[in-house]
């Protein structure tokens, strides 16, 4: 049976192969931003101020309503008449019917309707702000989550690793004790230090397998426990970032600051909204309409009317009880708040990017600095090893290189991730998380 298992293998491999996908950071961003609930969720909100941004909604058109109606009355009628004399009618059912069309249109206003348009294009534009802020940390998020799964990837490499030094030294004290050159002692530690390894080695897995559901969470993909394969082992990083050069951007594209000064807007257009009640307003309306009334006493049995009506409206507020003072001060108040939440925002995304350049500088020495103790780490393993294959090195001393090695891989793999992860930030904080995209 055993010489047909290479041929099942070669059947299976396969279908292996197409349970895992093949993803670079480019297909995740965009398998991303087509399946992601909150992007699309936003999406949605934005196509809702793109509708609301229309003349209509602003006010500039007229309303027409088409009406019906019917009516009627019972009364008991008493007249009393001059000569003296009286008339009485019981249950006199007197009815109504009418239509019409009815055309209602505020000509001016102040100019509160040309600041409504005004205020539904900044709405609008706040909409595909906020847009552009949830894609952006989106991208963010999955960035950093995608060299995450890198970083965990690196790990895995690195115990598996240190699983096979800590079985070949396992296999060689085995040996030694076998034929009495090695101790009992020596014999149990290594299978101690084996087995200690092992067991990082499987926590390693289901580390590896939790950032493989987040990415999966991520991209909204159905199955989020599929087999992922990244087109990148390592990570990389832009060491040539310039802090002038992004604290421009960050002036210029920065989604918080430009939501910021969209709030300041709105809060003049609200001003301007106080003022229009300083002017006189003019409305207009016109209608066309047919009504029948139906008598049941009188001379008149039926009447009929069908025409066209029509009349204007010009008004002024002459006093509210000071209300309208009030809402002008209360506006040029709101106006230097939100120019106070404007400066605030600059001054904490100063501070922000300037210990993120302080943070991203330092990890770039720490990371070259960790890879030069990879390669000596590395150097004096190797030479442990070889020393301990001749017997010229204790078991203890050559799991104090091996580890040595290990930490060191580990520092160096730390080092770049929080490298990433601050050029990650100095992107989202100038405005260019887009760029992880290709766009």
């Amino acid at each position: 049976m055993k010489k047909y298992i290479p041929i099942a293998l070669l059947l299976v491999l396969p279908v292996l192969m197409q349970a895992q996908v093949v993803y670079d950071l480019k297909r995740c961003i965009e398998t991303g931003l087509q399946q992601n609930y909150d992007i699309r969720i936003t999406r949605n909100n934005q196509e809702i101020s793109d509708n609301n941004m229309t003349i209509g909604n602003a006010g500039y058109l007229p309303t027409v309503d088409l009406t019906a109606g019917y009516s009627g009355t019972v009364n008991d009628v008493t007249q009393n008449l001059s000569e003296g004399g009286q008339n009485k009618n019981n249950g006199v059912h007197n009815q109504l019917l009418n239509a019409g069309v009815n055309l209602n249109w505020t000509v001016f206003d102040g100019f509160n309707i040309q600041t409504n348009h005004k205020r539904l294009k900044e709405l609008q534009q706040m909409g595909e702000l906020n847009t552009r802020l949830t894609i952006e940390n989106f991208i963010a998020d999955l960035t950093a989550e995608y060299y995450n799964y890198i970083q965990q990837n690196i790990r895995l490499n690195n115990l598996k690793s240190a699983v096979k030094l800590s079985k070949e030294r396992l296999r060689i004290v085995e040996a030694r004790y076998e034929i009495g050159a090695g101790s009992r002692l020596e014999m149990q530690q290594a299978r101690v230090d084996f087995n200690s390894d092992s067991s990082r080695l499987i926590k390693q897995y289901e580390i590896l397998y939790a950032s493989r559901i987040s990415l999966n969470q991520m991209m909204a993909v159905d199955k989020v426990d599929q087999l992922i394969v990244t087109s990148d082992s390592t990570i990389s990083f832009n060491q040539f970032l310039n802090q002038e050069e992004i604290w421009q951007r960050t002036l210029s594209s920065n989604s918080f600051l430009l939501l910021a000064g969209r709030n300041r807007n709105l809060s003049e257009l609200d001003l301007k909204t106080a003022q229009s009640e300083n002017y006189p307003y003019l409305r207009v309306n016109a209608g066309y309409g047919y009504s029948r009334n139906i008598y049941n006493t009188g001379t008149i049995d039926k009447q009929n009317t069908l025409g066209f009506n029509y009349g204007f409206t010009v008004g002024m507020n002459l006093f509210s009880g000071f209300n309208r003072k009030r809402k002008q001060k209360n506006a040029k108040i709101e106006i230097e708040n939100k120019q106070l939440q404007y400066e605030q925002t600059t001054l904490s995304l100063k501070a922000d990017l300037a210990n993120m350049w302080m943070a991203y500088r330092n990890n770039i020495e720490l990371t070259n600095l960790e890879r030069e103790n990879v390669e000596t780490a590395r150097e004096n393993h190797e030479i442990a090893v070889e020393r301990y294959k001749l017997g010229d090195l204790a078991g203890i001393e050559l799991r104090e290189a091996q580890n040595s090695l290990l930490e060191a891989e580990e520092r160096l793999v730390q080092a770049e991730y929080n490298t990433k992860l601050c050029e990650i930030s100095l992107m989202q904080i100038s405005g260019q998380a887009l760029s992880y995209s290709g766009k």
